[in-house]
């Protein structure tokens, strides 16, 4: 028989994050884990105390699968940087101690680039005292900018929601004949995987945006209103996306233009709002027309009515893998999916050392990026869409999806 397992969520949530962490308990259990416990807010809930055993509240295979299909992060999550390695540190004595309490010899942290960086910290402290404590990353974030893994959990059901959204957006502007602009605000604070998830809307039955701006590519605002002009020459509705950390050429975000930046997180990212509206209001006064901006915000990462099972099925995959290669003494990994094709779509799962891949961030490539910085290329196309294929459908109680509720974290 297995030690016990504890498993964490951190950063943002996604409409799958929790599927990993069914993958996580159900394997475990499964290989014979003593308890499978679980952090309440991430590493900074357990330094609070804040644990609960998953097997008192995951009771059965129906709870496993509505575990799976309910979006957000089912254990609460938090944003808590863990300060620098060094021995003898009361934070790191502090959580060391606990784990010790709890008996615990797998750890298993779900989260993107900043919860790698607390799966590298906790194994470098493993090593300076001589633990045997095993440490593992699954990843998730519908940001898609971890290194080295394909793409990550969380990702293809967002530019699932986002190509569905952004046709619907497409097809609204088009009932009026007066000139009107619609300027999407999608997340990506420094890649834009998710902004450039909105030309999957074009097709035989639609268009697509008419331009996309990716933060990889700076962005001169008056440019920005002359090539709108110039599209409102030949049709009346114009549909830009654009990602909410586009850039000025001066390395700016475009939403400081409108003093819309105040906040800070542990880790040090501003907190991006604005660059839509900022841009909507500047076609408005300068073109004369009816501009409005739609940010999509927080409903591209827990649309769970929407997800993609191929997004949902690798991400319980990445959850079991974190278990199985942990269980064989692996440590100090990140799980990463490794794409086999493309046509057919085949991807399988791998384990890679977690400091190459944590505070690393992956970009889209410039080469998919059309050379005017406005749209991107087919090869994007080509590798999101197998991401987006398919459908888990939600299961339904009186006309509504059915969630699993941690009764914990909803009392706080």
């Amino acid at each position: 028989m297995k030690g016990n397992v504890i498993v964490g969520q951190s950063g943002g949530p996604t409409a799958v994050i929790n599927s990993s962490l069914a993958g996580v308990f159900k394997t475990a259990r499964d290989r014979g884990a003593k308890t499978v416990y679980g952090m309440l807010h991430g590493i900074q809930g357990f330094l609070d105390g804040k644990v609960v055993d998953l097997s008192k509240h995951i009771t059965s295979d129906l709870d496993i699968e509505i575990l799976k299909r309910t979006p957000s992060s089912y254990l609460g999550s938090c944003r808590y940087k863990l300060p620098e390695v060094s021995k003898g540190n009361e934070i790191f004595e502090q959580i060391f101690a606990r784990l010790k309490d709890l008996e615990i010899e797998y750890f298993f942290y779900i989260g993107g680039n900043d919860s790698m960086d607390t799966i590298k910290k906790l194994t470098d402290y493993a090593e300076i005292i001589g633990s045997d404590i095993k440490f593992m990353g699954v990843p998730k974030t519908i940001d898609n900018d971890l290194a080295v893994t394909d793409h990550t959990p969380g990702f293809g059901s967002a530019a699932k929601y986002i190509g569905s959204i952004t046709k619907e957006v497409i097809r609204d502007g088009l009932v009026y004949d007066k000139a009107n602009v619609t300027i999407l605000e999608i997340m990506g604070r420094n890649a834009g995987w998710l902004t450039g998830a909105a030309a999957l809307a074009r097709g035989e039955d639609c268009e697509g945006p008419d331009m996309i701006f990716l933060p990889e590519i700076p962005v001169d605002v008056d440019e920005f209103v002359q090539k709108v002009k110039a599209l409102q020459d030949k049709k009346n509705a114009v549909v830009v996306a654009i990602s909410e950390g586009a850039k000025l050429p001066d390395g700016r975000y475009v939403c400081e233009l409108s003093d819309n930046v105040d906040s800070v997180d542990a880790f040090g990212h501003k907190q991006l709002s604005g660059t839509a509206t900022y841009l909507a209001n500047k076609c408005a006064r300068e073109l004369g027309c009816k501009a409005r901006a739609i940010e999509f915000s927080t409903l591209q990462r827990c649309a769970s009515h929407i997800v993609s099972r191929v997004d949902i099925t690798e991400a319980f995959q990445v959850g079991g893998a974190a278990v199985k290669a942990a269980f064989e003494g692996e440590t100090g990994k990140m799980v990463i999916l490794k794409r086999v094709s493309d046509d057919p779509y085949q991807c399988t799962t791998d384990i890679y050392d977690v400091h190459m891949i944590a505070n690393v961030e992956k970009k889209v490539p410039r080469e998919w990026i059309n050379e005017e910085g406005t749209y991107v290329t087919q090869d994007f196309l080509n590798y999101v869409r197998p991401l987006i294929q398919a459908e888990l459908t939600p299961i339904m109680v009186d006309g509504l999806p059915r969630h699993l509720c941690c009764e914990e974290l909803r009392r706080g």
